[in-house]
Parts: C-alpha cells; structure tokens; sequence
C-alpha cells in the first residue's frame, strides 16, 4: 500500500467536474426529459465533497495544525454565507405566493435548514421523485444536511485513526465505506425514501471520495487516458439512462460514483478529460455551483407555484439560465468575501462560530413563527381560501389484511348489515364510496365499500409502484371471497384504469400536466415492471377481459367506466386564478383528450358490456362531458368537483351517483 500522502494544489479539472455535477441537477429539475438520471449530479459532488474535504484534513495533520474549529470555521464561511442569503430572498416571494398549507411546509424546511436535518424532514413527507417535490423551494438542501453531518463526525474519526492506526487509515474507510454500502443496497428494505435521503446510505460516496485522497494512486499514460474517459462515459451514461424509476442508492449509484473517482484519480492535464474539464467555461461554472445549486431550486419551485400550469420548455430554460446569473452575483459579492482572508467580516473562529449559531436560529425562528401562524392565513380572502378547503370524502373503508371482516359498520350504507351491492376499487372507489353509498341505500340498495390504493379491483394484478404491492392480490382475494360468503349480487369496479394501461400522468393538453413518477402495473406472478413496454397494455387488456368475465359467472358486474382526470390540481387553480388573476366561475378539459386516453378502456368496457351477460355499465363520465360541447366539467359556481388532479371530490361523487344507481338498478332488476 502506497503511504498516505497529500499534495493540495489546484487542479481546475476538478471544478470542471463540478460543472458535470451540477448542470445535469439543474436541467433535471427544470424537467428535461433527456436529463432523466441527472439527479446523479448530487452523488458526484459528494465524491468531490469527500475527496477535497479528506485531503484538508489530512494535509492538516500532516503539517500538525489540524483543528475541530479551524475546520468548522472553514465549512461555516464556506456553506452559510451563501445558503442564508438564498433562503432569505425565497421569504417576500413564500409570502406572496405560497398557500397557507405551502407556507407551514415551507416553515418547517426553514427550521430542518437551520438545524442541518433537512434529510429527515424530506424523508417523512415523501418521496424526492413526487409530483409534491416539485414545489418545495427547499427540497436541495438535504443533500447539504448529509454533508453537514458526515462533517460533524468525519474530523474527529481522522483525527482519532491518524492517532491510533494512521497505518490502517485506508483499511478503516474502506470498511464503513463497505458497510454504508451494503446498507444502501438492504438497508431499510421498506422504505426507499430513507435510504435515499439518510446519511448512513450515502457515506460511501463521500468516503469514496476519502479514499482517492488519503491513498493517492495517480497514473499517466494510456491507462490515465482510458480510465478518464471511462469515467466521464459512466457519470453521462447515468445521467442520459437513469430516470426517477431506477432504485437509488442501489448498485446502480456505483456507475456515477466510480465515475467521479475515476477522473478525480485519472484525469490529470495530460489528458483529454483533464483538458476538457479545465476548459474555462467549465471550470468558471464549476466555481458557480455551490451557488447555482443553492438558485435553482427555489427558482424552478416558485415558477410553478406562481403559475397556473407547468410552466413551458423554455420559460424553466430561462430560469436554469437565471440560476448561473444569479450564482455569479452569489458567488462575486457573498461566497467570496466571506471565504477570502483578507477581507474577513469576522476573523475570530469562534466568533464566526458564534455568528453561525445566531444566523441558524434566526431561521428556526422564523420557521417557527410561519407553523404557529398556521401559515399567515390573514394574507387571502376567505372567499379564496375556501376554494383550498376542498377535501375528499372520508375513507369508509380502506382494506387492511388484519380487518377481522369487511362487512363492519364503516363499510356499509345498510341499516340490516345485509349487502346487496359492493363497490370495490383503488382510491377513486375511496374517493366516491361515501357519495355512492348513501345514493344506493336511499334507493334502497343496501350498499357496502371497499378500497386499497392503487389497486385495480381485478384478480392477479399488483402496482410495483408502491410500498405494500402485495397487498393488491391479497385485497382482491379476501374481498371476492368475503362478497361471495356473503351472497352479494352485484359487484361494482371502480379504478383508475387509464393510468394504471398507459403509467403516465395525465396531460390535459391545456396546460395541466399531471407531475407524478409513472404508476406501472403488472401481473402479480411478474418480478419487474417495465411501465413503457409496448405489450404490457395489451397483456392488461386481456387479462382485464378475462377477470372481468369470470366475475360476471358469479355476480352481477357494473363497470365504472373512467372518471375523467383533471390534468391541473383543481382547487389550487382555482385558487391561484381568483388570487392571481380574478376569480373565474368555470373551469373545464378537453373531452377529446379524456377519450383519447381511456380509449383502450372504454372500447373493451363496451365490448364486454355488449357480449358478456350480466355485465352493466356505468358511464359516469356523462355527468362531467358533454359530447356536444367537448368539454368536462372540474369546476363551476356550484361547485369543485375534484380535490386534486383526478379525484373526485364531494360534489363530483355525488353529480356522479345518480348514473351508478341506474346501472345497479338495471343489474339487479329494479
């Protein structure tokens, strides 16, 4: 093993590397589909993070003027000034545009900021590739979180080995490196999100980086040409392949990472990379980064707050544009005063220390404040706020594999207990069951309800999209045999069909653009899921068929045939136009795109209803389109009739609900 030894001088390839890092993070939130896998950025800057931070360190205790508070002083200048300021210009425009729930999210980001556990916070209120994600102006700085603790621990376990066993150094990172590893790949094996954001699934990649420092093997020749350009192949690979469907961390994350090592190791300015990345543009982008990450998010966030729709192709290119110039101004008249020398606002460590303690808690206070004003509501009209107040209806009953019977009082609209009809379904059966059922029962059909998320309400289907897929199969079975133990004649399937064939959200073509990661389902006997598979459509339509006869053997099956999806997240644009623009009295899609998306959907629903005996359909798509017009309903002076992008509301339930007491009458002959 080579002895540890570190030479620190400034190698512009390695800001050139930043740049790689950061503008595939940048176009990636801006919404590039060709920048799928560009979140991979953060994990090439934690290599670099690793790397340059291990040899500081090491290149201080070699010269014997390693200090904790040296080192905290360096990190502070270096992240705070910059971060503070970003988070202080998002406040006048929080204010203006967040809604009140928004703004008590955005308080507890400040506070998760100000406390460096912006990981945590993220991991409990959901996934980084959510449609939710999007509009969190705060959303980057877990990765900053991460750092920061891998800071407050990586010092003292340095300083303590280089005392102990500077020998073994190497064999101590390698080891932790190994187990972070291992733990990013089976640990928490029910919760992604944890291991995403978590920092002890993320250590490697920071040690990795350690690793390059503290052992520096450097190469020239042919080897350092290949292994360089290899690298940089590995970091685009990822960044052009990878997309929010590809589990990470996970085996995958080596591709990017080795990566990052490859050239840190390789790329010297003999070779190709090395020139490329210590080409001006690249290396004056890589001295921006820090602060066009700390830009671009809140930039890309607030555009679409403050708009109606996804704002366009080239207006979030316009504003990855604005985060480099902002960066610079960032970088000019923030990052560099605070971090040169000579000219040093405070020059005491301790003092920058104490100022960073004050700085933080400024931010928790104000964080504070915003959660306990539950989100300065006095700032919009009641009128508008109310609009935000739409809700959905609450869950009757929602499958669980421990239920001890379904048939229990909050499953049923019956004052015998006796079922004659049952809805079943996904989260649009939860979203109607309330309204159905007491239709159904006033038309003394005695009605019960049963839904599971994303589960289509057919036999041997499972979403590989969510946590507790296996549930589906189990949902289905338990609730055919309990309608069967029962003697429930008619059967009544409700489910987001049209995502579930195609996996995509749905796109209006009006502007409303359904942001979510695509939904794929597939047969439960499958491993994997391929969502964009060509023949995944037909085989779900022939199973669909097949399930959908068999059922029809035993019970009476009625067909809720597609409920329209909205594509813009109905309350909140209704809110935003009457905040933003005046209040407008009606809000409608596209018919044409409604029937060019369930069309796989709807021509089988009427073939079956056609052919098959004691099938029924129900057309609820009519209370909401008109052929004539074409156009559907979401809202109008009467009412909201969704609570997001394609559930139904209250409202919309019940203008729905007489069109599904018909079909059940004509099933049972009523």
């Amino acid at each position: 093993m080579p002895a540890i030894g570190v030479v620190m001088q400034y190698r512009p390839a390695v800001d050139g590397l930043r740049a790689v890092a950061v503008l595939p993070v940048i176009l990636f939130h801006a919404g590039f589909d060709i920048f799928s896998g560009g979140f991979v950025g953060v994990d090439v800057f934690f290599v670099i993070s690793g790397y340059l931070i291990a040899a500081l360190l090491i290149a201080d205790l070699q010269q014997g003027r390693f200090s904790l508070i040296g080192f905290y002083d360096r990190r502070a200048r270096r992240i705070l000034p910059a971060l503070v300021f970003v988070v202080l210009c998002c406040l006048p425009f929080a204010y203006l545009w967040l809604q009140p729930s928004q703004m008590v999210d955005f308080g507890q980001s400040l506070v998760a900021v100000g406390l460096f556990f912006s990981n945590f916070l993220f991991w409990k209120e959901g996934g980084y590739f959510a449609a939710a994600a999007e509009l969190k102006p705060l959303l980057h700085t877990w990765s900053l979180a991460v750092e920061e603790q891998y800071y407050l621990l990586f010092p003292v376990f340095l300083a303590l080995i280089w005392r102990v066993w500077r020998g073994g150094l190497v064999w101590a990172l390698g080891a932790i490196a190994l187990g972070s590893f291992a733990w990013a790949i089976w640990g928490w094996p029910d919760d992604p999100d944890a291991r995403f954001y978590l920092a002890p699934s993320r250590v490697w990649e920071l040690l990795l980086g350690a690793l390059v420092a503290v052992w520096p093997v450097r190469q020239t020749g042919p080897l350092a040409q290949t292994a360089s350009l290899a690298g940089l192949a590995m970091i685009l690979v990822s960044i052009l392949v990878y997309d929010y469907g590809t589990p990470f961390p996970s085996v995958y994350t080596v591709l990017p990472v080795l990566g990052a090592a490859a050239i840190l190791v390789y790329a010297g300015p003999e070779t190709w990379v090395g020139r490329l990345l210590g080409w001006r543009p690249f290396v004056t982008i890589g001295l921006l980064s820090y602060s066009a990450y700390l830009w671009h998010q809140p930039l890309f966030a607030f555009a679409r707050l403050r708009s109606l729709t996804e704002p366009s192709a080239p207006i979030m290119a316009g504003f990855a544009a604005l985060s480099l110039v902002l960066a610079a101004l960032t970088w000019r008249w923030v990052e560099t005063p605070f971090r040169n020398p000579s000219r040093r606002f405070l020059t005491e460590p301790k003092a920058v220390l104490a100022a960073s303690a004050a700085v933080c808690l400024v931010l928790v206070t104000i964080g504070l404040a915003l959660q306990w004003d539950k989100g300065l509501t006095a700032r919009f009209s009641a009128e508008n706020l109310a609009m935000l107040q739409t809700k959905g209806s609450p869950q009757r009953c929602t499958y669980k594999p421990d239920l001890p019977h379904l048939a229990d009082a909050d499953c049923t609209f019956s004052a015998s207990g006796h079922i004659d009809a049952l809805i079943i379904g996904d989260s649009h059966a939860g979203a109607v069951a309330l309204a159905w059922g007491a239709a159904l029962e006033q038309a003394h059909i005695p009605a019960g309800a049963v839904s599971r998320a994303s589960c289509v309400p057919l036999q041997g289907f499972r979403p590989f999209h969510v946590q507790d897929a296996e549930l589906c199969p189990s949902f289905n079975h338990d609730v055919i045999a309990y309608a069967r133990r029962s003697q429930v004649k008619t059967l009544i399937l409700v489910a987001r069909y049209p995502l579930s064939i195609h996996g995509a959200g749905f796109d209006n073509g009006e502007g409303g653009v359904e942001e979510r990661a695509p939904a794929c389902t597939d047969e439960a006997a499958r491993k994997t899921c391929q969502w964009d598979d060509p023949s995944r459509q037909s085989r779900l339509l022939s199973a669909y068929k097949d399930q959908i006869s068999e059922l029809a053997k035993q019970f009476n099956v009625v067909l809720v045939y597609p409920i329209p999806e909205a594509g813009w997240h109905v309350p909140q644009y209704m809110f935003k136009n009457a905040q933003f623009n005046g209040r407008i009295d009606v809000l409608t899609t596209d018919y044409a795109a409604y029937t060019a998306r369930a069309k796989p959907i709807l021509d089988l629903f009427d073939q079956l209803v056609a052919t098959v005996p004691n099938v029924y359909a129900a057309r609820v798509q009519e209370a909401l389109c008109n052929a004539e017009t074409g156009r559907c309903l979401n809202a109008d002076a009467q009412g909201i009739y969704y609570f997001d992008d394609d559930h139904p509301s209250p409202a919309g339930a019940k203008l729905m609900a007489p069109i599904l007491v018909r079909a059940v009458q004509q099933a049972e002959g009523r």
